[in-house]
C-alpha cells in the first residue's frame, strides 16, 4: 500500500468484498478483509502526508437500524446498528458499516481528512467483461428462469457515483458521509421499463414479495451540485454493454 501510494494528494478507496452466497466464515471473508484493508490504505495515506481519503461506503452502513423512525428518510445521521446485523447474520452489511466506523474514529484520532461515500445499488455500464454483484440484479431481471425479490429498490448510475467522488474530492469544505442514491422503485415498474426497451426477453417471472427497502434523502450531496441520470438511460445503457460483453445475447 505505501509504494502505491507515495506522491499521492488524494486517495479513492473503493474496494470490499461483495459475495453473493452464503460464506461459512463471515468474518475471515467478509469482516476482515473490508475492516483491516481499510485500516492498511488509511495508515498508508497517514505515512504519504495524503491530503484527503475518498472511501466508498455503502447505504448497507446506513440502512439496518430498527430504531430509526419509520417512514423518516435516512440521512447520514443513521447508521446500521451493529449488534443487529450480527444477530441477524447480515455480514455485509456488517464489515461495511465496521469497515466506515473505524476509517472515521481512525481520522480522528490521527488528523487525515477522510470523507465517505454511500452508494445505494450500483448500475450501469460495465467496464470489466463479466458481471458485478450488483449488475447481476438487472441481469436476473432479464431472465426469465431466474426468481426476483419484489420490492422497492434503491439505485444509482456507476457513473452518478464517479461524478460523487470527485465532487467530494474537489470541494474543500466537505466533511463526513454522503448518501449516494438517486432512484427508488418498485422491481416490478423497473422491469416493465425494461419491457417497454427491450420486448424480446424473456423476463423473470418468479417473483418472491419481501419489505420495501427504507428510502433515502442525499441532499447533502446534491447541495454539493450532484446530478444524475435518468433511470431509462442507466438501465438502457446497462443493457447495451452486457450485450456487449455477451452477458446477454
Amino acid at each position: 500500500m505505501a509504494a502505491a501510494i507515495a506522491g499521492c494528494d488524494v486517495v479513492f478507496h473503493v474496494a470490499c468484498p461483495v459475495l453473493a452466497n452464503h460464506t461459512p466464515n463471515p468474518e475471515a471473508n467478509l469482516i476482515a478483509p473490508a475492516v483491516t484493508g481499510t485500516m492498511n490504505v488509511l495508515k498508508a495515506c497517514s505515512e504519504a502526508k495524503v491530503k484527503r481519503v475518498v472511501m466508498v461506503s455503502s447505504v448497507a452502513a446506513v440502512m439496518t437500524n430498527p430504531s430509526w423512525p419509520e417512514g423518516k428518510p435516512m440521512d447520514e445521521d443513521c447508521w446500521s446498528d451493529v449488534d443487529y446485523c450480527r444477530t441477524t447474520e447480515n455480514w455485509y452489511y456488517l464489515s461495511k458499516t465496521l469497515a466506515e466506523l473505524q476509517a472515521f474514529d481512525y481520522a480522528k484520532r490521527s488528523g487525515l481528512d477522510v470523507v465517505t461515500v454511500c452508494p445505494s445499488l450500483v448500475i450501469g455500464p460495465l467496464l470489466q467483461p463479466t458481471v458485478n454483484a450488483s449488475s447481476s440484479v438487472i441481469v436476473d431481471f432479464l431472465k426469465g428462469d431466474n426468481e426476483v425479490k419484489s420490492k422497492i429498490r434503491n439505485f444509482v448510475d456507476v457513473r452518478d457515483v464517479a461524478d460523487a467522488l470527485i465532487l467530494v474530492y474537489e470541494t474543500p469544505e466537505v466533511s463526513g458521509r454522503y448518501i449516494c442514491s438517486s432512484h427508488a422503485r418498485k422491481v416490478s415498474d423497473v422491469i416493465d421499463l425494461l419491457k417497454s426497451m427491450y420486448p424480446a426477453y424473456k423476463f423473470a417471472n418468479k417473483v418472491v414479495q419481501v419489505d420495501d427497502e427504507p428510502s433515502f434523502s442525499s441532499r447533502k450531496l446534491e447541495m454539493l451540485g450532484w446530478k444524475t441520470k435518468p433511470l431509462e438511460e442507466t438501465l438502457r445503457d446497462s443493457v447495451e454493454s452486457y450485450k456487449a460483453a455477451a452477458v446477454l445475447s
